[in-house]
């Protein structure tokens, strides 16, 4: 029952802290309100850029294409050695036939082309592989495999016309920069925003201490114990941290619906309301976390070069 009292009594501090200094108490859940809303934008811009990024790199895949005279057991066997290896996600073979559908519906507008086909009488089309990777760094292991260099017999290499590795490379390799660079903006905004809330926390606080003086100074001196000078201010900065992450939510949700429909339409097919609903249980602990985190040691830094306690 007494460290049950001991709380109650902290708790009744914080309370009292929290709806007495009001104008401090404003300021602190704003700052909170306002990091929380950058970092929650962060990682939106991340999932846009990622979902981007994703629908570029379908379509940066590398394509092996065969002689016309490429016997089909020697195309799938290259196909399955491309497959066994571990930087591959996905692997098409197109076969001569489908080549050739394919190609006829590309151009079936063009009568002259189509014209020239027939009067060939004959498939003039090879069979090809698109190859997917993991990462796009990996095309570059993936190349080289297919190279003259690589792990294919010379009888294979005869029988491949191209590769059109080359003519990828350099959008795959922005395609792995952005990403990067994307990640690594991203992080360093974040801390940059977190270490902000962080001193601008600390100087509310400081300000509610001040505000406290006389109080704080007559429990030194009458001996209050450390934990019940310093608790109120550490439960208030969790209360701060809770509120602050429920308000952005809330922000949150009107922002993501009406910016809904453009993200959609610009970022094709990405919609941020749809984002935001199905990360809401994630989202919310995370601010719930980093709001009560930042308003605790914001509390626990001030104390420590305030009171000095």
């Amino acid at each position: 029952m007494a460290s049950e009292s001991h709380l109650q009594r902290i708790w009744k501090a914080a309370r009292q802290h929290v709806f007495r200094n009001r104008a401090i108490t404003f300021a602190s859940i704003f700052v909170l309100v306002v990091t929380l809303s950058i970092i929650s934008l962060t990682l939106f811009v991340q999932a846009i850029l990622g979902f981007t990024l994703d629908g570029i790199e379908q379509k940066a895949d590398v394509n092996v294409y065969f002689l016309p005279n490429a016997p089909e057991e020697v195309v799938l066997g290259v196909r399955n050695e491309v497959q066994a290896l571990a930087n591959v996600a996905t692997i098409e073979y197109i076969s001569r036939d489908e080549a050739l559908r394919n190609f006829r519906e590309r151009h079936s507008n063009d009568t002259l082309t189509i014209q020239a086909l027939d009067e060939l009488g004959e498939n003039p089309l090879g069979a090809s592989l698109n190859i997917r990777a993991n990462e796009p760094s990996d095309y570059v292991d993936i190349a080289a495999f297919l190279s003259s260099e690589g792990g294919l017999p010379d009888t294979t290499q005869g029988l491949i016309e191209k590769v059109n590795y080359a003519e990828n490379a350099k959008i795959i390799e922005r395609i792995d920069t952005v990403t990067g660079r994307a990640r690594s903006i991203g992080l360093a905004l974040a801390i940059i925003f977190i270490s902000i809330s962080i001193l601008m926390t600390i100087n509310t606080q400081r300000l509610a201490m001040y505000s406290s003086r006389e109080e704080l100074s007559i429990m030194q001196l009458v001996g209050a114990r450390r934990r019940f000078i310093q608790g109120p201010f550490y439960v208030a900065g969790i209360i701060y941290g809770v509120i602050a992450a429920l308000l952005t939510l809330i922000i949150l949700y009107p922002i993501t619906r009406v910016l809904s429909r453009s993200t959609a339409e610009f970022f094709g097919g990405l919609s941020l309301f749809e984002y935001y609903s199905a990360n809401l249980g994630s989202l919310a602990l995370l601010l719930l976390a980093v709001g009560i985190i930042i308003g605790v040691l914001g509390s626990a830094i001030t104390m420590r070069s305030y009171l000095k306690v």
